[in-house]
Parts: structure tokens; sequence; C-alpha cells
């Protein structure tokens, strides 16, 4: 599973147009998890602009059914807080989430605590750039290329209504799936 999430706005021009000259734009974050192998999306959350990335992740988790197997989750670096990791570790996978650059090993209380102070001393071992390469990190660019394509649906939410706009999430998600099922290319290396 790979994790990311974005912001888009909210449309809200009307507003300013019944209204006069407000010019505060309405933002929403869109927090998705997809499937590595099929590149389609399997979690999705919409919160307000100013929450955090961290506190959705075991929202995320929760969306994938408990029988089916989750074999890594990988996110970028504001994911790295005890709850990520003990969420990961709570559904047996292994985690590939770089840790901040001033961090220090917590006290191993837990099974996430242990699992990312592995990360920390792999990282310090083989510095940051070599760690990335081979813990796989890089593979990351496939969520935020999925984010862009959410984008690419439209830059901003039409509805007003929150639980609206879920739905024109989720509508989303659902059309890039299709997408997604019509037409993955198959790369093989050659020689």
């Amino acid at each position: 599973m790979l994790v990311d999430s974005t912001g888009i706005k909210v449309e809200g021009e009307w507003h300013r147009r019944k209204h006069g000259a407000s010019k505060r734009r309405v933002w929403r974050k869109i927090h998705i998890g997809i499937d590595e192998e099929t590149l389609e999306i399997r979690a999705v959350e919409v919160t307000s602009g100013n929450a955090g990335d961290a506190p959705m992740l075991p929202e995320l988790l929760k969306q994938i059914g408990l029988d089916r197997q989750i074999a890594t989750v990988t996110a970028d670096g504001a994911y790295d807080t005890r709850a990520c990791h003990d969420a990961i570790a709570d559904r047996g996978a292994a985690e590939i989430i770089p840790p901040r650059r001033n961090a220090r090993p917590w006290k191993r209380d837990s099974a996430g605590a242990r699992a990312r102070n592995e990360i920390l001393r792999a990282s310090k071992h083989l510095g940051r750039a070599l760690w990335r390469n081979w813990s796989g990190s890089h593979r990351r660019s496939r969520v935020e290329t999925k984010t862009n394509c959410v984008k690419l649906l439209g830059q901003r939410l039409m509805s007003r209504d929150f639980d609206r706009l879920v739905a024109e999430v989720q509508i989303r998600a659902a059309v890039l799936n299709r997408f997604t099922a019509l037409g993955i290319p198959l790369t093989v290396a050659m020689g």
C-alpha cells in the first residue's frame, strides 16, 4: 500500500460573486492509499484543509478489510509518528517510512517503535540516499502520480456540502480505478 495526501480547492467563486471581495480559498485534503501492484485506489479520506497527514493513516488502513493482506505500507516522512507505526504493525505489515532528519530512537515498548528504530538504524548505517534505494522508498512516486491524476480530473471540488464533497472524491477514485483497469502498460526489461 502506498499512501499520500494532497490539497484541493473547493469551489468558492459563487460566494465571492454574491457577497463581494472575500478572496479566502477553502481547501480540503484528500488522503489516498493505493495498491502498489494494481495501482488502484483502495482507500480514500477527505478532511478539512488543516488536518494532518499522519492521523489519517489508521483510518485508511481500516478501509482495507482485515481479510486482505497488506505486505508493506510506504509513505513520506510526515507519517513518521507512533500512531502510524503502531497501526501498520497491528496490521502485520512492513513499513517504509523515512525517519525525520533529527529523528531519535523511541523506547521499545511496541512493535511499531521497534520497527521504526530498525528503519532509523538502517538509514543511519547506510545513509539516507542508499537507504531509500535499498528499502524501495522510491516507489512512493506512484502514489504521488495518482494524486496528480485526481487533480487532473479537476483542480476544484464543486460541491459545497461536505458529504457531497466526499461522494465527489469517491466518484473520482472510481473513475481513476476504471481507467487503471482499462490500460496499465506492461513494461519488460530487455537485455
